[in-house]
């Protein structure tokens, strides 16, 4: 690892201000933070709240364009149903934490040799300890005919707020036909979500009792319906009792909205061949990369993710800039749970790094991934690197391999509480960070 630039100490730090909007500031300022956080969804919020309630006199910056924030876990529950698309939305402004400035813009180049980012509006922003974490690039445009087709003729994806709620339409209208979901290739946030989908829409038809007229099909470019063999038998168990058909190896290209034909890049062997597949109804799951400017800069590893220390979230060039999220190269499950236990252990190692100390706290890889396998049930599938289970309680109160009701309550009433108010104010419920070395 290289020497990083000079950091400057907390005695030096700027002092503490309130939420300040980027039309508060000319496009050409230059500014200089302790902490500057680029991307304010889960991960930038939750790591700024958490450094800021162990040292409210750093001056930290979030840099994001958004207005609205989202809770993307729910958007599952919005295409079954069960939560309607308002919950999952708040306002940005409404999240920043205090003593944070939020600048309302995008970045465009990141400068790490001169510990600066530059923003699409002129704004040159310097930085001790840069923390990146902007999330995902949905690539909705690598499916040919995919933009223009979604929204209407039985095109939806539960991997947008616009379009859950016609998820849910086309569920609860459908009485026959074929339905077919699929998944890109990895990585992608949430790897559960295109199965849960399918899943949540096949319990509806079950209960409308139309499920045996439905031709029910999961297109899948990978080789394994799930990666982690210990949650199969109960997953296989539900394929099953829907009489869903699992095509893997089966990656989804085009869309037809007009003539209702999908068409997929199947491997036969040695080759691929072209099949096409008509549909009444198709929940589609768009390829996804790092962002462009992420995947453009020099902090990219060869993936287009920012190159980080799986352990350590600090990146192996720059020791002053850390990566969590979706964003981050390392190899875990890319969710909201991933997220929660990353973000106070990227907060104390990015407080040791404003000292000039190395990192303190290490990631196991833990991430979550609620499997709702029918309405009222799930399977909660907690694992970290390597697939190594790390199940969150006692196998007598949730065992995570099997369906269960007090997981959905986990799933549909407790978790989206814990993130407002507690994940994004920096209360570290059950992801306290695990310090290097401790047992």
């Amino acid at each position: 690892m290289t020497d990083s630039p000079k950091i400057t100490k907390l005695s030096e730090t700027i002092s503490v201000f309130p939420q300040i909007h980027t039309e508060d500031i000319p496009s050409s300022a230059s500014s200089r933070y302790n902490i500057v956080v680029v991307g304010g969804g889960s991960a930038g919020i939750a790591t700024a709240a958490s450094m800021l309630k162990r040292n409210r006199n750093i001056s930290l910056a979030i840099v994001d364009p958004s207005d609205n924030h989202y809770y993307q876990p729910g958007w599952t529950m919005v295409g079954g149903g069960i939560f309607s698309p308002e919950v999952t939305r708040r306002k940005e402004k409404d999240l920043i934490p205090h003593g944070a400035l939020w600048i309302q813009s995008s970045v465009s180049s990141f400068n790490p040799e001169s510990n600066s980012i530059l923003t699409s509006d002129g704004q040159e922003i310097t930085y001790d300890v840069l923390i990146v974490c902007p999330g995902i690039k949905l690539n909705w445009s690598a499916i040919d005919g995919l933009p223009e087709a979604l929204g209407k003729n039985g095109v939806t994806s539960n991997y947008s707020y616009d379009f859950a709620p016609y998820t849910c339409r086309l569920v609860n209208e459908m009485t026959s036909g074929r339905a077919l979901f699929t998944q890109p290739p990895m990585p992608i946030k949430c790897a559960g979500a295109p199965q849960k989908a399918m899943y949540l829409s096949c319990t509806k038809w079950e209960r409308a009792g139309v499920l045996n007229n439905i031709d029910v099909q999961f297109h899948n470019n990978g080789a394994v319906l799930f990666g982690v063999s210990e949650y199969m038998p109960a997953l296989m168990q539900y394929i099953e009792r829907y009489n869903a058909h699992l095509n893997f190896t089966s990656n989804l290209v085009a869309v037809d909205g007009e003539r209702k034909v999908a068409t997929f890049e199947q491997k036969d062997g040695d080759s691929t061949k072209r099949v096409e597949v008509e549909f009444d109804m198709i929940h589609v799951v768009p390829p996804q990369s790092a962002p462009d400017f992420v995947s453009t800069s020099p902090l990219a590893a060869e993936n287009g993710f920012v190159d980080v220390d799986p352990a350590t979230l600090q990146h192996v060039k720059y020791e002053n800039i850390f990566s969590l999220g979706d964003a981050c190269s390392a190899p875990n499950a890319k969710t909201m749970a991933a997220v929660r236990k990353q973000a106070p252990i990227v907060a104390v190692n990015a407080l040791a790094a404003l000292e000039g100390k190395s990192p303190v706290a290490d990631y196991d890889g833990y991430g979550s991934c609620p499997l709702t396998v029918e309405r009222g049930k799930v399977v909660l599938a907690e694992f970290g690197y390597g697939g190594k289970l790390l199940p969150s309680f006692p196998t007598w109160l949730i065992d995570g391999t099997k369906p269960s009701r007090l997981s959905w309550l986990l799933k549909d009433t407790i978790l989206p509480p814990v993130y407002w108010h507690g994940m994004l104010k920096g209360r570290e419920w059950m992801v306290k960070p695990h310090l290097i070395g401790a047992d």
